[in-house]
């Protein structure tokens, strides 16, 4: 009954690591949170450290939630590090947060989010920021 939770330190990430401790509780399971970097972590402004990182494991902890924090550094993708760790600990649920992207961001950049839904084997729940 394991619940994967994409973090990044943003509201989308807040929002992501919320509901996926609500939805840990509703189905009596532990959660890892995935936060990764492509081995860029010193200046990859999605990879929680520090403070962050600890504000992270204070709500887990508070939660009282079992739990696992992953920071994986292996040059791969967020979206397959998610779906990777998903498919290793036979997740339940993927929990990602989504943010609104110009049609242009979304061709540069991609979309972590639409990698994680298409290739996840698992139900993957995509929630927006308040």
């Amino acid at each position: 009954m394991t619940i994967v939770i994409g973090y990044v330190p943003s509201p989308e990430g807040q929002a992501a690591l919320a509901r996926g401790l609500e939805e840990a509780k509703l189905r009596g399971g532990p959660v890892v949170v995935v936060n990764s970097s492509r081995g860029d972590a010193l200046v990859d402004e999605r990879f929680a450290q520090g403070e962050e990182l600890a504000l992270v494991r204070d709500v887990l902890r508070e939660s009282g939630v079992a739990h696992e924090v992953r920071q994986p550094m292996r040059g791969l993708l967020a979206s397959e590090e998610l779906v990777e760790i998903a498919a290793e600990v036979d997740a339940e649920l993927i929990v990602i947060g989504l943010r609104k992207r110009s049609p242009v961001g979304k061709l540069i950049m991609g979309s972590t989010a639409q990698r994680v839904l298409l290739d996840a084997s698992c139900p993957v729940l995509a929630v927006k920021a308040d």
